[in-house]
């Protein structure tokens, strides 16, 4: 057939059809026996970047070779029971096929009287519920960037008392100011640029020893900010960190932002599903008081990307925030019509969204609480089997733990600190580049050191003892 049809018979979609799920299957078989991550190679990253487009279309089948050849032996290796790098999970397999279906039935999911929209407004109720938000609204957003940037935006309406969707921001006379720790995620400085309230009013708090936003220096900070005249805005706090894994102290945060009348909002894109395990369940449950809390369902909960959630206590404020409504989308108000429930699109920035929402329900519902909890519960199981391995080990040394993030630093007696740098950056690329294992890097009280963050339903116990292995193996071969 030729590649210009538009027009697929069943024959025609079965046949490809098989071809991509046997292809899907080989992939994710496969992948436990294959390297966790391997460069592209740079004679077809050179072909890719210089071929042209096409003047006439390509049959299916050759498309499909092609991608079996050129892109599918080459993944970032997150899906790998060996993966331990950044905050990438693998995804779950019912997500990967039930999203095949929302890319069938292709809606724009700005709103309207359509399953998808209900299929998102039950996914935002079971993620409420899930973290312990009963009763909170949002929407589902590509990430934990974009769902701060709408949560900041809430609050600065808040803050302004809504007058800043009108006569915008007149910082000169009641600036706005957010406050977060030196560990929080750079979204937060980006979302604050991106309002347009200016970096300057981003008030950085250097963590305390635990890595965790400090909650007296806070409290200064508020307090002289409205000495002097400023307007705090919001406080961003983490419900683990990306660096460390560290839980700011979230109910301290919480009785101090009540009592100023200051916006909350939750960082929790990656932690927040650890409030499904006893270990953390009573250090997190004080999400619950915050206004507003951001959740990647991509991370923790293994649902492919994108899959982010902005969940706030007040759904119709958010509401005020974004709603625009032109003439050509006004509703009907009416649940046997085209439009009914208010759209998506009036409570935050796109109005053209994809349908994110089947995949989530997909693995929420075949998962459940209970599947999510044990998972994760494993997954910290492991980040303390690997943090005892990495204690065990003669020239490694634990730099923290936290969540299911581990750091460790290859040392050296007598060996100085720069030169020892250079040799942890060393190590890491042998171990990303050796195919066994992968992990990232970070920087911690200004050394380098290396980084394991577990999401991961795939790995095993096994696993977190080859990774030990790699690294030593790596630190052997380098600079003797």
């Amino acid at each position: 057939m030729a590649g210009a049809d538009w027009e697929w018979d069943a024959a025609e979609l079965r046949r490809h059809g098989h071809r991509v799920v046997d292809l899907l299957v080989e992939h994710l078989t496969t992948l436990p026996d294959r390297p966790v991550f391997r460069p592209y190679p740079r004679d077809l990253a050179e072909a890719r970047l210089a071929a042209p487009l096409p003047e006439q279309g390509r049959p299916a089948d050759e498309l499909l070779d092609e991608i079996a050849v050129t892109v599918l032996p080459w993944p970032l290796g997150n899906g790998h029971p060996r993966w331990a790098g950044w905050v990438n999970g693998p995804p779950s397999p019912v997500a990967v096929l039930t999203d095949a279906l929302a890319t069938a039935m292709n809606p724009s999911v700005a709103g309207g009287n359509h399953a998808a929209t209900y299929v998102e407004k039950q996914v935002v109720r079971w993620l409420g519920e899930l973290l312990g938000l009963p009763g909170w609204g949002g929407l589902l957003v590509s990430g934990g960037s974009a769902a701060t940037v709408h949560a900041l935006a809430a609050a600065r309406h808040r803050a302004t008392g809504g007058t800043v969707r009108d006569a915008g921001l007149d910082q000169a006379t009641a600036p706005l100011t957010v406050y977060a720790s030196d560990q929080a995620h750079s979204a937060v400085a980006k979302a604050v640029e991106l309002l347009g309230l200016g970096a300057a009013a981003l008030r950085v708090l250097p963590a305390d020893r635990d890595r965790r936003l400090p909650v007296d220096a806070l409290a200064a900070a508020l307090a002289t900010d409205r000495e002097r005249g400023a307007r705090p805005m919001a406080v961003v706090a983490s419900a683990g960190t990306v660096n460390t894994g560290a839980i700011d102290p979230l109910a301290a945060v919480v009785d101090v932002c009540a009592a100023g009348g200051v916006w909350l909002h939750v960082d929790g894109a990656y932690g927040a599903p650890a409030v499904l395990d006893p270990r953390y369940a009573a250090e997190l449950a004080p999400m619950a008081a915050a206004d507003s809390l951001a959740v990647d369902a991509h991370k923790w909960l293994a649902v492919p990307y994108e899959a982010g959630a902005v969940l706030v206590r007040d759904e119709e404020g958010l509401r005020a925030t974004f709603s625009r409504v032109p003439a050509y989308l006004r509703e009907d108000s009416d649940p046997d019509g085209v439009s009914w429930l208010p759209w998506f699109s009036e409570y935050g920035t796109q109005q053209t969204r994809g349908f994110r929402a089947l995949k989530v329900w997909a693995a929420l519902a075949h998962h459940g609480r209970a599947g999510y909890a044990a998972t994760i519960g494993r997954d910290l199981d492991l980040a303390e089997r690997l943090a005892a391995r990495v204690e065990a080990a003669p020239e490694l040394t634990l730099t923290s733990r936290g969540l299911s993030v581990v750091t460790f630093r290859h040392v050296r007696p007598g060996v100085p600190a720069a030169e020892l740098d250079r040799l942890n950056r060393e190590v890491l690329r042998r171990v990303q580049l050796g195919g066994e294992a992968f992990l990232t890097g970070t920087e911690l009280d200004g050394a380098f050191v290396l980084r394991a963050c577990i999401t991961n339903p795939r790995m095993r116990p096994g696993d977190t003892d080859r990774i030990v292995a790699a690294v030593e193996r790596a630190a052997a071969q380098t600079g003797r």
